[in-house]
């Protein structure tokens, strides 16, 4: 593992909390049944006569969640979306936690985000696939309508997941790409790495490419390189969910100098887009702490590394966190978190064209507003004036 990057803290551009928060950010990997709010959960299951919840104050859950999820393993990580996937078994549920969630992320500034969720885990009070991932695109829109009447602006597409450990990688597939024009921009598996290589779900990969259709594959969180390396030469995935195990194939030299493996070089050569999630990696072991993150070293070589919360709840976590993390890590500024969000916005599933116009017309100017700000406070303290 690599040292952090020595910064200077007290750089005049390292962004505030409340700049952090108005930055516009774009967030590709957050997973639906791990962004609840407690609240919600405790509702929904008083409603639907759930028994099995740790805490039924909603603070206390909260807390429960995230302690649960700091075992640093991942398997045990992924026990506790057994609580918020059995309160979303209905059609108002999914729609409120999708509307909920659209919400949540307007109001923490993201602008832009891609949620993922596996529509054969919601069946078991007797909806259809159709009708999970019509409720939950529904529930997007109501979500994105209320954000707009709030002040915020922020367009939400949804992945489809399947399950590593289970058969239907291709009849998800196929929903993917029936739905692919309404609100469905693309194709997720995930699940325990560990003996379920994506290798077992080849003929869903092969449909998707078929179909020209995007999908990205969980890699390189827990498994390490193999994973990465089946999920691109084999399966051809356009990103890698997580893919922080990267690093496994750089060496750092005594001298500073750094060596990249061919399966590293490959990822960078390609601009292979990582979907990083620090605060969960940090949960599941795959890193120590904000400061030896190998986000630092990828960002420093220039890798598409991107910034996202993986699950919210279970991580206790929001965009702006990822940020103020990094920020107090690395001494990131505003241009590093421009940097980072016109990666992720490179790196979505939507047109290059509305990729484009996204970057053009709300990152680019979103920064430039909050960057100029520097140059007023600087303007005030040299001149002896006062900026209210």
């Amino acid at each position: 593992m690599t040292s952090p990057i020595t910064v200077n803290p007290n750089s005049p551009r390292v962004p505030t909390a409340e700049q952090i928060r108005r930055a516009p950010k774009v967030l590709l990997h957050d997973h639906l049944d791990g962004g609840l709010r407690p609240g919600t959960i405790v509702d929904l299951a008083r409603e639907q006569g759930y028994e099995n919840l740790p805490e039924a104050d909603a603070d206390k859950l909260g807390v429960w969640f995230r302690e649960a999820a700091d075992s640093g393993s991942l398997e045990r990580y992924l026990e506790t979306f057994s609580h918020t996937c059995a309160v979303m078994q209905t059609r108002e549920a999914l729609f409120r936690v999708a509307a909920e969630c659209a919400e949540d992320l307007a109001e923490d500034g993201v602008v832009y985000a891609e949620i993922r969720y596996a529509p054969e885990q919601h069946l078991e009070q007797g909806l259809t696939l159709e009708e999970v991932v019509e409720a939950v695109n529904e529930g997007f829109r109501e979500g994105e309508r209320r954000a707009k009447e709030s002040g915020h602006r922020i367009r939400v597409g949804a992945l489809l997941t399947a399950m590593r450990h289970a058969a239907r990688a291709l009849e998800i597939a196929e929903l993917a790409n029936r739905y692919r024009d309404l609100g469905v921009v693309g194709f997720d598996i995930a699940g325990a790495e560990a003996g379920f290589p994506p290798t077992r779900h080849l003929d869903a990969f092969e449909y998707l490419k078929r179909e020209n259709n995007h999908f990205t594959i969980h890699a390189g969180e827990a498994f390490g390189l193999p994973s990465i390396w089946q999920a691109l030469q084999w399966c051809g995935a356009d990103r890698l969910g997580h893919g922080v195990r990267i690093i496994d194939d750089i060496k750092v030299e005594a001298d500073g100098s750094v060596q990249l493996g061919r399966l590293a070089s490959y990822v960078r050569d390609k601009r292979i887009p990582l979907e990083l999630c620090p605060s969960s990696n940090l949960q599941t072991g795959a890193a120590s702490s904000y400061g030896e993150h190998p986000i630092g070293l990828l960002r420093k070589l220039h890798f598409r590394a991107t910034v996202n919360t993986d699950n919210r709840l279970m991580s206790g976590t929001s965009m702006s966190r990822e940020f103020e993390h990094l920020v107090d890590a690395f001494g990131y500024t505003l241009d590093d978190m421009q940097w980072f969000s016109v990666n992720a916005m490179k790196s979505a599933f939507i047109p290059f064209d509305e990729r484009l116009a996204m970057i053009n017309d709300v990152i680019k100017p979103g920064y430039a507003e909050l960057k100029s700000e520097w140059l007023f406070r600087q303007t005030a303290s040299t001149s002896g004036s006062v900026v209210e």
